[in-house]
């Protein structure tokens, strides 16, 4: 079993449907998705005890009390914590992956998702609350890394005619997690309520089910041969400056000034969008408590969480895949300018009462956080070449890690002064939404300056060869093997329907409750 993890033993040989790798990719995107809906479960963890704890009990004695519950913004840390060490892991093992595969990285993400989820669950149980970090926010947060990493350069290595489509598949499943988590969540946690807040009886179900689900994704991983091309396809030269022809090293990467612009990109871009998914659920009910009954609330706010997902997704495909035509460069402009628009506007819609433009406001947001995730990418395949792309991104996505905190922590602590200071809980987010609007600004301005490596950073053409003969001694065995052709025509549509059921249904119930917040 363990030699099927090796890299060498996953290459497909010519008669191989490549059409089977996203599906894989999506089973374990969608579980790490989940990451988005952890909103749902912020209000439950602060009502566990039963006793709200006191102004003297300080940060410190809340990590560890049992006696009076934790407060959302300790709460808050977890989300924080998860996406920091995503970051930090993918830019630690982008390089591994690269040499040990997909197969083994979605292996070791499914232990550590799966398993952290499992560990929060035993936090929630005994009120201990760096258990709950510990298991979600360390442990997980690496599983999400090295989850979210795994299938992106395998998808553009299997789709090399179709960049920004592979990158919008790669990870499009981390947009809809939330999408199937957070209704699932919900239910879950009404189910086990009987006894007790039915929090840590949802983390252990989630857990299971999402280590399983991971196991089976990172199994249905393969990697093209070295050289191989889609039957038919004749790459198209295009005349523009930013797409090189070059290729930089991953150890030369961070000492061009494109890559810290972009690592400022992705980093103000994020903070923005992050900063409110982490808050999505309880934003929206006190945004419109005087307006839904107090006990369909909850799960309307989930919904309106499961619709942020859906724009999330939506946004992916399409961004990624228009930035083919409009220019990653000229993509990015129209987020910043259209997301400033929408931040600036939503504290107004909110204040009007206007549930359903301050639903569509977010939901636009939304289509442009998951836009800039899945473009990022083809951006830097574009300006840094495809030889080191997988391991450049890992490192760039450090940048998510420092949008984990600022986005969050900057509007749960701007909430809380807020409302310290007397003001109404619906209006305890608009300070923030300019804020963000702001940050957006800067984005902007240093997309614009982006510009073309210099060539002292290219590699050689030796050493563009000489990777290259590695590559190809390693991809030499297994592409003289024989792929069964008729079971992968049964293979092909079951491995969809797995992905596809689960997606249509929560679509299904994410529009069903949309038409409450639209009605």
């Amino acid at each position: 079993m363990f030699n099927s993890l090796n890299k060498e033993n996953i290459v497909a040989d010519k008669n191989f449907n490549r059409w089977l790798v996203p599906p894989a990719a999506l089973l374990i995107h969608l579980s790490i998705g989940m990451i988005y809906g952890f909103s749902v479960f912020w209000k439950r963890l602060t009502q566990v005890v039963g006793t709200e704890c006191g102004v003297d009990v300080s940060f410190f004695e809340r990590i560890f009390i049992t006696s009076c519950d934790w407060r959302m913004s300790d709460l808050g840390w977890t989300f924080s914590l998860a996406i920091v060490f995503l970051g930090a892991s993918a830019a630690i093992f982008g390089h591994w992956l690269e040499r040990a595969g997909p197969r083994k990285a979605g292996v070791a993400a499914a232990l550590t998702w799966g398993g952290g989820l499992i560990i929060s669950s035993i936090g929630v149980y005994f009120h201990q609350l760096w258990i709950i970090w510990l298991g979600t926010g360390v442990i997980g947060g690496i599983g999400l890394g090295l989850g979210y990493i795994s299938p992106v350069s395998t998808l553009i290595k299997w789709f090399p005619d179709r960049r920004g489509l592979a990158t919008g598949m790669a990870i499009m499943g981390f947009g809809g997690g939330a999408m199937i988590g957070s209704p699932s969540a919900e239910y879950l946690m009404n189910h086990f309520s009987t006894n007790g807040s039915g929090v840590w009886q949802t983390f252990l179900v989630l857990g299971c089910t999402y280590l399983v689900a991971m196991l089976l994704g990172a199994f249905g991983y393969r990697v093209p041969a070295d050289g191989w091309k889609p039957e038919g396809w004749v790459p198209k030269v295009k005349d523009n400056k930013l797409i090189s022809k070059n290729h930089v090293h991953v150890q030369n990467a961070h000492k061009t000034p494109q890559f810290w612009l972009l690592w400022l990109v992705l980093c103000l871009n994020v903070s923005a969008g992050i900063g409110v998914l982490g808050v999505a659920s309880p934003m929206f009910q006190e945004v419109a408590v005087s307006i839904f009954d107090k006990d369909s609330i909850v799960a309307i706010a989930a919904g309106f969480v499961a619709l942020l997902s859906l724009s999330n997704i939506l946004g992916r495909i399409f961004w990624a895949s228009s930035s083919d035509f409009l220019g990653r460069k000229n993509t990015y402009l129209i987020f910043f300018a259209l997301g400033f628009l929408m931040y600036v506007l939503s504290p107004w819609a909110g204040s009007i009462q206007n549930i359903s433009l301050f639903a569509l406001i977010f939901c636009v947001i939304l289509t442009m956080y998951g836009g800039g995730f899945a473009t990022i990418p083809a951006y830097l395949a574009d300006i840094f070449g495809t030889q080191h792309v997988g391991a450049i991104h890992g490192r760039l996505l450090t940048a998510w890690s420092t949008a984990g905190i600022l986005g969050p922590m900057l509007v749960f602590y701007l909430r809380e002064y807020q409302i310290n200071q007397g003001v109404d809980p619906s209006q305890a987010y608009n300070l923030s939404m300019y804020i963000l609007a702001g940050l957006l600004v800067f984005g902007f301005i240093a997309n614009i300056l982006i510009g073309p490596v210099n060539k002292k950073f290219h590699m050689t053409k030796a050493e563009v060869d000489k990777e290259s003969r590695l590559v190809k001694n390693v991809s030499k065995i297994g592409v003289s093997s024989s792929s069964n052709v008729g079971i992968q025509k049964i293979i092909l549509p079951v491995a969809w329907l797995v992905v596809g059921v689960p997606l249509a249904l929560a679509i299904y119930n994410t529009l069903d409750k949309a038409i409450v917040i639209f009605h």
